[in-house]
């Protein structure tokens, strides 16, 4: 139950921040919506009981960011270098310095593989509910 608990979600996009807002605000949560611009946007983030992170900047959100306890969702997906494997080679990060963040938050998604997963099952969900109702079809129910 998200019923006055506050929320940050760091980032403004029309595809994912504003919906995310929208959508913890349908859930009765408190909600911020905060960008990379914002002032003193560590100590937006450090009052969120559930912090989202989709700002697109490799690990921007550090611990001291996250408030003790706090869930954080990291929806971030950027490519860094890695040069310990090897000359050209690179890894994936989120948006949330995930090692420092994990010992403070109580729950956070890792990157790879947090939220990439989720969103590629309910965009195949939706492609099958679409192509029935196109078919004139009752869609499954998922």
């Amino acid at each position: 139950d998200l019923s006055g608990l506050n929320a940050a979600v760091i980032g403004r996009s029309n595809l994912f921040g504003k919906p995310m807002a929208q959508l913890l605000l349908n859930a009765n949560a408190t909600v911020t919506t905060a960008h990379s611009r914002t002032k003193d946007l560590a100590s937006v983030a450090r009052g969120a009981d559930i912090l989202v992170a989709a700002v697109g900047r490799p690990e921007m959100v550090k611990a001291d960011w996250i408030k003790p306890g706090a869930t954080v969702i990291d929806v971030g997906i950027n490519r860094i270098d890695a040069p310990e494997r090897g000359e050209g080679k690179s890894r994936l990060v989120g948006d949330v310095a995930f090692a420092q963040a994990s010992e403070v938050a109580k729950a956070i998604t890792p990157v790879p593989g947090g939220v990439g997963p989720m969103t590629i099952a309910m965009l195949m969900a939706n492609t099958v509910i679409a192509a029935h109702r196109a078919a004139n079809r009752k869609p499954p129910k998922f």
